[in-house]
């Protein structure tokens, strides 16, 4: 294989590369793939994206700017399975995120497999030649016009086919065929996939029985969060002239804008109580025309009255945007102030917060004229380890509860 190294966001770099292959790269979005006119060569542009992508014999990797335990450690926060702690786990070595998380992943379901395999109650229905269960008479009058055998039963299977280890089996699977995973990694995944021996294997890009996080399956949660970003992030497809296309792709923006959402959420409340609800459909117009969604407002409960058109549970009382990037399109360099201006405006607040991750853009305070909003953007460095980054998160909540105490006042 051939492979391509950068940086993301970095400088692009230009290679030699087939039509079909530059193509297949540019139809997956990882990174931003564009023809030299006249010529065999492709410039490459890295994205907010990390990962790996496999196209025919050509591997493009795209490094993350911080280092890559802080990303698993951001996946793994966002996810809300915080497990960083374990000393057990040394992703510091591996070459790249990839490789890093799909090594987490396996440490972690290897060490709650051996426990034992999850077993668990699971509704079957099926036709047998046995009574087992209860036998379904509608189903067997439509389908079997009232004869005895074979008949259409349900009942409660105890086995280890659950949806927890269809997940670990699915994502098991699809790790060993992902870019750079190679001898002893491939090996360990292999023997994880026999330890879920007897669990339904479930195709790549297929649905899969959602599972809720329990009592009983607590051991797992670790390895099964880590099983749905490799289920959630890879892909497997043949592009034209059956182009083999596979990868695994995290996007960057998406990962900050979890965690900033999950970790200051849980500062808010845990400070001055009320309630958080990200991702919030708010409409900016009287028609309902205009949608919006904010990643993150706080709402107080002291029982407040929420804004006209809302009924939601109290008053809201501050608003955040995760912002990885500044959004700086052509003819609007400041549309991150302009929407969150709107945000104030409709939820009727005097302070907006953007959230940028540290070098992206810098931390600055937007006093708009004429309309009573000021726009705070803050900064968190990505690059701090674990604990100093959530005292971040967490200096950043004391400053919102006391901006907001003081209008209160």
């Amino acid at each position: 294989m051939r492979r391509i190294d950068l940086r993301e966001n970095g400088q692009p770099e230009t290679v030699a590369l087939d039509d079909a292959v530059g193509l297949a790269l540019v139809s997956t979005g990882f990174v931003d793939a564009r023809h030299l006119p006249g010529t065999r060569l492709w410039e490459l542009r890295p994205l907010c994206k990390v990962g790996a992508v496999a196209v025919g014999d050509v591997e493009v990797h795209v490094a993350p700017k911080v280092p890559i335990d802080r990303v698993v450690f951001l996946l793994e926060y966002s996810l809300g399975s915080v497990g960083w702690n374990d000393p057990l786990v040394h992703v510091g070595v591996a070459p790249d995120l990839l490789i890093a998380v799909v090594e987490v992943f396996e440490r972690a379901a290897s060490r709650a497999l051996q426990q034992g395999v999850l077993q668990g109650y699971r509704t079957v229905e099926e036709t047998a030649t046995v009574v087992r269960g209860r036998v379904l008479h509608a189903e067997q009058v439509r389908h079997r016009f009232g004869l005895p055998l074979p008949v259409d039963v349900r009942f409660d299977d105890f086995s280890v086919d659950t949806p927890e280890n269809r997940l670990l089996r699915a994502a098991a699977g699809i790790a060993r065929r992902l870019p750079g995973v190679t001898g002893g990694l491939r090996h360990r995944l292999l023997r994880l996939d026999a330890q879920l021996d007897g669990v339904t294997r479930v195709a790549p890009r297929s649905d899969l029985e959602p599972w809720f996080p329990t009592r009983l399956n607590a051991r797992l949660l670790p390895a099964l969060r880590l099983a749905e970003v490799i289920w959630r992030s890879s892909s497997f497809e043949a592009g034209d002239d059956d182009l083999a296309v596979s990868g695994f792709v995290i996007d960057m923006a998406k990962v900050f804008e979890d965690f900033v959402c999950a970790a200051l959420g849980r500062a808010l409340v845990g400070r001055a109580g009320g309630s958080v609800l990200m991702q919030d459909p708010w409409a900016l117009d009287a028609a309902g025309a205009v949608g919006m969604k904010p990643d993150l407002v706080w709402y107080a409960d002291d029982g407040g009255a929420p804004p006209p058109g809302r009924r939601a549970a109290g008053r809201p009382v501050a608003v955040v945007d995760a912002k990885y990037k500044a959004e700086k399109p052509a003819g609007f360099p400041n549309a991150d102030v302009y929407q969150m201006l709107a945000y104030c405006t409709r939820l009727g607040l005097p302070t907006g917060w953007l959230v940028y991750a540290k070098g992206n853009e810098a931390g600055a305070t937007h006093e708009v004229l004429g309309a009573g909003v000021e726009v705070r953007a803050r900064v968190l460095d990505l690059a701090l380890p674990p604990s100093g980054l959530v005292a971040q998160v967490d200096a950043l909540a004391a400053q919102i509860v006391e901006v907001a105490a003081v209008r209160d006042a």
